[in-house]
């Protein structure tokens, strides 16, 4: 049995998240059918880890085994030639035995884009977003992040996580032309945990929330006192990291 490991870029625009689900587009189901016809075998590839409804990559990682001799090459061209054009495989290599693309997984980064103003251009992936954000209060909102902190007040409580600590190593705001662009880098995160984060921090840019209000919520893991849920069509997994 050969290991390989996959790098996948996909718009999430029109599929229901990562997951194979009885109904819905799902992209573990897209690369499953690719994958039967391919090498003729039943082969369900484990991501990295769960994108919601809506959601894209640009480094998702996955992994899956075969018996199949066909080479790397012949792999990326067929699977690209099968997959819908809103799947895009950027990469094959052979993987040790052992690995396992969700287990293994190190670190992942984030970056939820928000565009201030009507967009005719790349509106699948942004968040459109009028009434005017003052950008210095979210930059100092996202200072609080860095470490490791109890995320309770920035996660989907139904159902419960197993646990709520995660280890953020970098959070930024920056402007970039007419957009906001929020990147975040942790060990895992939680449902919905970048989402809201960016919904609490918008509510910090109206001058709805102080800065301080991260803080404040990191302690208390309070959901009800944070802000909604972005929504997901500005969020992407930019890449996940392993051990060389």
């Amino acid at each position: 049995m050969r290991t390989l490991r996959l790098l996948i870029e996909y718009d999430g625009s029109h599929f229901v998240g990562w997951q194979s689900q009885e109904n819905g587009r799902t992209i573990q189901g897209e690369l499953e059918r690719a994958l039967q016809i391919l090498v003729k075998e039943a082969i369900r590839p484990i991501g990295s880890g769960r994108t919601d409804a809506g959601t894209h990559a640009l480094g998702q990682v996955a992994h899956f085994q075969t018996k199949s001799a066909l080479p790397i090459e012949r792999l990326l061209c067929g699977l690209n030639g099968i997959l819908p054009p809103d799947i895009a495989i950027r990469h094959i290599e052979e993987a040790p035995p052992d690995f396992h693309a969700r287990y293994n997984a190190k670190r992942k980064r984030y970056r939820y884009r928000i565009h201030q103003g009507k967009v005719a251009l790349n509106r699948p992936q942004v968040w459109t977003y009028y009434p005017c954000l003052s950008l210095p209060p979210m930059v100092e909102a996202a200072t609080f992040l860095p470490g490791e902190h109890h995320f309770g007040a920035f996660c989907k409580q139904d159902p419960v996580p197993e646990r709520f600590n995660c280890q953020v190593f970098a959070a930024n705001w920056s402007q970039q032309h007419n957009e906001l662009v929020f990147e975040i880098e942790a060990n895992r995160f939680l449902r919905h945990m970048v989402r809201i984060l960016v919904g609490t921090m918008v509510e910090i840019g109206r001058s709805h929330l102080p800065p301080e209000a991260i803080r404040k919520l990191l302690a208390s893991g309070d959901r009800a006192a944070a802000g909604a849920t972005a929504p997901a069509l500005g969020l992407s997994l930019l890449w996940v990291a392993y051990d060389p």
